[in-house]
């Protein structure tokens, strides 16, 4: 399976990254495309400059004030555990495999920053899915790319071997298609 999200982003082969995978994504695309060199998480780097990726009690909100979260707090603390549901942008990547409202099941620890939204989006990356009250990015796709999408949820649970997950049956249909116009080219050139 591929893993590295730029080599994806940069040749146009389908990517699906889940949970961890869209994590790296973000960050690739912040180092690369946004130019924060340094963009990282702080499960990596503690101390680094631009935390793209962090646990939710290390951000900090417009006026400089840290996010607190305990054990005891309404989320479990800096965990996100269980199925949450999340309205979906119409006119989506994620909208057209999803449907108006995505109900996924969470177990990690790290969330993309909400404080660099806006800046990836500006380059254009798009978070078409975003929990309703904090506004955490559940979805990232790339609008410009045939299927570059990354899930913070875990789809693998609700997926079986005779009732496939709409998102795997999408990147599978994605990367055939892309399997076919190589074999397509390749043809293409051996004839001429």
């Amino acid at each position: 399976m591929l893993t590295d999200p730029r080599y994806a982003r940069e040749r146009g082969v389908p990517y699906l990254g889940i949970c961890f995978g869209m994590q790296l994504a973000t960050i690739e695309f912040a180092r690369n495309v946004c130019g924060l060199k340094e963009a990282n998480s702080t499960e990596f780097e503690r101390e680094t400059q631009h935390p793209v990726v962090a646990l939710i009690s290390e951000w900090t909100d417009r006026s400089g004030r840290v996010e607190c979260r305990t054990e005891g707090s309404d989320l479990g603390g800096t965990m996100r555990l269980g199925a949450q549901k999340c309205p979906v942008e119409s006119g989506s990547m994620a909208h057209r495999i999803y449907g108006a409202e995505v109900n996924e099941r969470h177990r990690h620890r790290y969330e993309v920053n909400n404080n660099y939204v806006a800046q990836l989006e500006s380059k254009g990356l798009r978070f078409p899915a975003r929990t309703p009250v904090e506004h955490l990015p559940e979805i990232m796709e790339l609008p410009s790319h045939r299927f570059f999408i990354g899930v913070q949820f875990h789809p693998e649970f609700t997926s079986t071997p005779r009732a496939g997950h709409p998102l795997f049956k999408a990147f599978i249909l994605a990367a055939l298609a892309y399997q076919q116009e190589r074999r397509g080219a390749a043809l293409r050139m051996a004839a001429a």
